[in-house]
């Protein structure tokens, strides 16, 4: 169907998103509206080796309630909790969250920094990519119209690997975020920071790690003034991306203290 149809097709997963644009009055209504939503195999969670696999149908609730998530991915748990209500949670899904590549995306943060990978697939064949590669700006991805999203998977967090996710938005429930915040640090037996990762969500024109804030970490033990460090490189990165706009002095020390707040979740 989205061979023969193209740029005339619609893929319909948990519709939270699609229903929504199509009511809006300017909406071009699609000729093939392509509903994946009852394909057995583009749903679950499961372990393969040292790797997590989640098919994108699978919805934030069963995220939320996946034990293998909760052990190896908790700080995609708390980010799956955030979205919108148990209604949406229960039919929206993963893959319509990355698909869709809204700037304010819970899920994508921290599945960037869990190095995570898709798979996409089309008629003629199957691809694999970073996910950090997949997005070209909000709303816009590196899917051909003839694909869809069949895999996302990413390395177990190890046992000495600490992670979090903060967001924050107008309300405590059924708001999008206005800015997030994804980290992971890994710690040695003496407690010196030997990896970490930083993925902001809505402060950049995509999402990506910064690793000026993440190199400043590697190697020293954790404080506080550490984070706050960190926060204001976070900050200072975001403005050479977007330049000074109406909303960047609000978003300077908001973003700042994000980090930092997310950081101290994780020691």
């Amino acid at each position: 169907m989205l061979a023969e149809f193209g740029t005339d097709a619609q893929i319909l997963a948990g519709g939270t998103d699609v229903m929504l644009e199509l009511r809006k009055p300017t909406a071009r209504s699609p000729k093939a509206l392509v509903d994946i939503s009852r394909i057995p195999g583009l749903k679950g969670v499961e372990e393969s080796g040292d790797s997590i696999v989640i098919r994108p149908l699978t919805t934030h609730t069963e995220i939320l309630r996946s034990d293998v998530v909760a052990t190896y991915a908790p700080l995609l748990r708390a980010a799956v909790s955030t979205i919108g209500s148990p209604q949406v949670r229960n039919r929206g899904t993963v893959g319509g969250n990355v698909m869709n590549a809204a700037a304010c995306a819970d899920t994508v943060p921290p599945l960037i920094a869990l190095n995570a990978e898709i798979k996409l697939k089309s008629s003629s064949g199957e691809r694999i990519m970073a996910l950090m590669d997949f997005f070209v700006k909000p709303y816009v991805t590196a899917a051909r119209r003839d694909e869809i999203l069949i895999e996302i998977r990413f390395p177990k967090l190890p046992v000495n690997a600490r992670s979090s996710f903060i967001r924050l938005g107008r309300r405590k429930a059924l708001s999008i975020a206005r800015l997030s915040v994804a980290a992971i640090l890994q710690k040695d037996e003496s407690g010196v920071v030997t990896d970490a990762r930083i993925v902001p969500g809505a402060a950049f024109p995509k999402w990506q790690r910064v690793p000026e804030a993440e190199r400043l970490l590697i190697g020293l033990k954790p404080s506080r003034e550490l984070f706050a460090e960190a926060g204001r490189r976070v900050s200072d990165v975001m403005i050479s991306f977007t330049g000074r706009r109406w909303s960047t002095e609000y978003k300077v020390p908001v973003i700042a203290a994000l980090v930092r707040r997310a950081l101290e979740a994780c020691t």
